[in-house]
């Protein structure tokens, strides 16, 4: 139920002085909204303070949280390929090991700046397809672009530069998309659709993952220091494939009517006047479930760095026994690199629909998270002791349930507590314990893998493994128990009151 916009112009003051009150007529679906108030004859006033069925999205069915949520598919594949694929472009085109992550710096680098800033704007959008759909479909367009001029560098400085302007676009689609999620699911769906997330994220990275091994049957083999063909048409298909799954979600999914976007549109912060100050102020108003959440996203995520750095060349060479790039085994070694990507994002896929929904109601959604990082951890961990390429297999199943704990849970357990004029904004600046790690790992690790681990890729990659147990012993920490979430209406003061 929506107030209608009569209500929002009357207006009484109390006798502290300037705390706007609202008079609503008292029935059956209003007074369940009203979190404090007092009884007038047939009137309730109430401060300004509302749950967020107020202005709660509409229930979803099935096929609308797959259109909401298809355009993952693609976008993932972007990931995806550049997770897969960019350390061996870089030491294709000449990096040693300890330059390979300060060249992965750009990633994190641009969603640290660009996902509070675009989420800030996306929060005070609108356009006749609706707040986060414009920045979506901007982004894949980007993104594609990018996609189809990376396997064609020649030089790493041309590399680094084009995987900046590769991560910017993904993350100008990324952002806005789950923030799209959140805005177009109520608290019923909600999780069901980031599950659905989780889904088409393991379905599009199964996919980009064993793409360049399927392609590298049909394709001639590389020269000296020159980047496959099987990579070079995996980029390309990938780029058709981002741009046709975003734009299915942005014609097909649903989105908010404008009057209810408009009602949940953010005004001032506090003082702030500019953007950049009320950036500021939303982070001063974090949440107390995100502030704990942060913690462990910031160790979990230096372990996925690591991964995403070094698994591929670990295989490579501490498995398939590659000396150099240009030895064949190096190409074979970093294409079943390729296919163990794809194992993890079937068990993610398999875990996301299948056993997550039911652990979840079993034990709840913090120690679910806390179990997946410990069977992620082991797991990786375990690769110190396998020299079989298959047996590398079955670990990848176990690294699959904590992939699917890490692209869902979270949100989930973030999303309900966050106000939702302000969910793009927040998102964006949760995603900043997901960039922030990285940007550490990415300054660090070349120095601790050329002191500490004698410039052993595996090591990196078992390192991350322990920072996944550090994850999930951070997780006991947060708070899990669902409840509404008091929203302010825009520029109002927030505390209740009784009369």
């Amino acid at each position: 139920m929506r107030l209608p916009n009569s209500f929002l112009n009357r207006h009484e003051r109390t006798a502290e002085g300037d705390r706007p009150r609202l008079n609503v007529p008292l029935n059956s679906q209003t007074q369940p909204q009203c979190l404090t108030t007092a009884r007038r004859g047939s009137v309730c006033t109430v401060d300004y303070v509302m749950t967020q069925t107020a202005f709660a999205p509409p229930a979803r069915n099935f096929w609308h949280i797959w259109n909401m949520s298809f355009g993952f598919l693609g976008v993932q594949m972007g990931w995806t390929l550049q997770m897969a694929n960019m350390s061996a472009i870089y030491e294709y085109l000449g990096a040693n090991p300890e330059q390979i992550p300060i060249l992965w710096l750009a990633a994190p680098m641009s969603g640290l700046v660009a996902q509070p800033v675009i989420g800030y704007f996306s929060d005070r959008t609108w356009t006749p397809i609706g707040r986060r759909k414009p920045y979506i479909l901007a982004g894949a367009i980007l993104s594609s672009l990018a996609l189809v001029a990376m396997p064609n560098v020649s030089s790493l400085w041309m590399a680094a530069g084009l995987l900046w302007i590769l991560d910017t676009s993904i993350n100008l689609t990324t952002e806005p998309f789950r923030a799209f999620l959140a805005d177009n699911s109520d608290g019923r769906t909600r999780h069901r659709a980031f599950t659905m997330q989780a889904f088409f994220i393991g379905v599009g990275a199964v996919f980009a993952a064993c793409l360049p091994w399927l392609l590298g049957h049909f394709c001639p083999p590389p020269g000296p220091q020159e980047i496959p063909l099987a990579v070079k048409l995996s980029f390309y298909i990938g780029a058709v494939l981002f741009g046709t799954a975003v734009g299915w979600t942005v014609w097909q999914a649903p989105h908010r009517d404008e009057q209810a976007v408009r009602a949940t549109m953010p005004g001032p912060v506090g003082d702030a006047t500019t953007w950049y100050g009320e950036l500021w102020q939303t982070l001063l108003a974090t949440p107390e479930r995100m502030r704990q959440l942060l913690g462990v996203q910031f160790s979990t995520w230096l372990g996925m760095f690591c991964v995403f750095l070094y698994l591929p060349p670990a295989i490579a060479h501490q498995v398939f026994g590659a000396v150099a790039e240009s030895d064949p085994v190096y190409t074979q070694g970093i294409a079943w690199a390729g296919i163990c990507i794809g194992v993890y994002n079937v068990a993610c896929l398999l875990t996301s629909f299948f056993l997550l929904p039911r652990l979840t109601r079993r034990v709840g959604r913090r120690n679910s998270y806390a179990l997946c990082l410990v069977c992620g951890g082991l797991s990786l961990i375990a690769l110190l002791w396998i020299r079989n390429p298959h047996w590398i297999l079955l670990l990848m199943l176990g690294f699959g349930v904590a992939w699917a704990g890490i692209l869902s849970l979270p949100y989930s357990l973030v999303s309900e507590v966050l106000p939702e004029q302000h969910t793009g904004i927040y998102m964006g600046l949760f995603n900043a314990g997901i960039v922030i790690p990285q940007i550490l790992a990415a300054l660090s690790l070349g120095w601790i893998m050329r002191h500490w681990l004698g410039s052993v890729h595996l090591l990196v990659v078992v390192l991350g493994g322990v920072f996944f147990l550090g994850g999930a012993i951070a997780v006991q920490i947060v708070e899990d128990q669902e409840r509404p979430i008091a929203l302010p209406a825009p520029g109002m003061n927030t505390k209740a009151s009784t009369s």
